[in-house]
């Protein structure tokens, strides 16, 4: 298990929680009442194909090594067209800001986010760092250079 530290920035938050004893990621929850943009009842309106900022109130600093990587909720894109908008967001260690995340609603009609509800889900993940070693010539495989669709449906 690895220790991250969390920090509530607001005293309206919605501590991110698992879902399942299985879950791979924990979720994240809008802390809608901490926006100005909102109305008093912590509702916000994201009209259709554009994106709104939206706070969970909460800091987090994984160890050294480690990346927050924040995806969709299913249920939310699905059931709604709403999701990061994007897509995936990478969240450096270093980084100690509020993760916010940039809802974007695919839908053509307004969608509401309240306060507290699920909106993204946030999975804590090891990186190797890369040494980039340049070079004329890469080892032949069997894909090759074969791009988009080359290994069939």
């Amino acid at each position: 298990m690895v220790n991250v530290k969390i920090q509530r920035v607001s005293p309206t938050a919605t501590f991110p929680t698992y879902g399942s004893e299985g879950a791979a990621c924990m979720d994240l929850y809008a802390d809608t009442k901490s926006m100005k943009e909102s109305a008093l009842d912590g509702v916000v309106w994201v009209e259709p194909h554009t994106t709104v900022k939206i706070p969970t109130g909460f800091a987090f600093q994984p160890p050294e090594g480690y990346c927050g990587l924040i995806f969709a909720r299913s249920g939310l894109a699905t059931k709604s067209g709403l999701r990061p908008a994007n897509c995936v967001g990478v969240c450096d260690y270093d980084y100690t800001g509020i993760y916010t995340i940039a809802i974007h609603n695919d839908t053509d009609e307004p969608q509401i986010i309240h306060h507290g509800d699920r909106i993204a889900q946030l999975m804590f993940m090891e990186v190797d760092k890369i040494n980039l070693i340049p070079t004329d010539t890469l080892e032949e495989t069997k894909r090759g250079s074969g791009g988009f669709g080359s290994t069939g449906k």
